[in-house]
């Protein structure tokens, strides 16, 4: 078995050494195995690539911005490693040619979606942390993320919805926030749809391969229509 394109350009631009079955593994997408008789996925890759991400961009940030209060720099984290941004990293590296997907995801173009990129990075990642340990991995998420981090400081709301929503909602004097979710799909293929709700009414919606990715979509359409809303108010006024 081996991925969907040869790895040796995707290994040259991550300037990593991966066992090859480790790296067909950080590679296979659920619906790839689901096609397969059930094979392993990188999912559990992912999960640990997430946490070693997730603790790079956190030390960083700690370090570079010793002013910055917690609130700043957990904004600063979420638009660093959002899925957004991990695929705009995903595409840059053309990573999406390299995964194995299954035919469903294929025929809808799943190498070039958001979750299945940013899904992807964080498990190539788990797979370097596994193979070289900790400093390996810190040298390469650097690599990957670097520019992400450098824009971080100027991205405003859009650092983190959920939270820019609370704040701005905090500042209308509406009610907290309240997030409900629906999901439909096997388990290889789940898609989510969240809601977001202020003092009862529905504010906005978003679609999404995990909660989290639909939580923070809904919450950026919130965010723009109580903006407009009170800026309208405003005018009025």
């Amino acid at each position: 078995m081996a991925p969907a394109a040869p790895a040796t350009g995707l290994l040259e631009k991550l300037g990593v050494q991966l066992d090859p079955e480790l790296l067909v593994l950080s590679l296979t997408h659920r619906s790839f195995a689901h096609e397969n008789g059930g094979i392993p996925t990188n999912e559990r890759l992912e999960f640990l690539g997430d946490t070693v991400l997730g603790l790079v961009v956190t030390e960083t940030l700690y370090r570079r911005h010793p002013d910055h209060s917690e609130g700043e720099l957990a904004k600063m984290r979420a638009a660093t490693v959002s899925q957004k941004s991990l695929a705009v990293i995903a595409r840059t590296l053309g990573l999406g040619r390299y995964v194995l997907l299954g035919k469903g995801e294929i025929r809808t173009r799943g190498n070039d979606k958001d979750s299945i990129l940013s899904d992807t990075v964080e498990s190539v990642i788990g797979a370097v942390y596994l193979s070289h340990g900790l400093e390996e991995a810190r040298a390469l998420v650097l690599r990957l993320v670097e520019p992400r981090l450098t824009a971080a400081a100027d991205l405003g709301a859009g650092l983190d919805w959920k939270t820019s929503l609370q704040e701005a909602a905090a500042s209308a004097g509406t009610g907290a926030p309240v997030y409900t979710s629906d999901a439909v799909g096997p388990d290889h293929a789940r898609e989510f749809t969240s809601y977001v709700h202020l003092d009862g009414r529905l504010y906005g919606t978003g679609r999404g391969t995990a909660k989290k990715y639909a939580e923070q979509e809904a919450a950026e359409r919130a965010y723009q229509a109580l903006v407009a809303e009170r800026a309208g108010d405003d005018a009025g006024a």
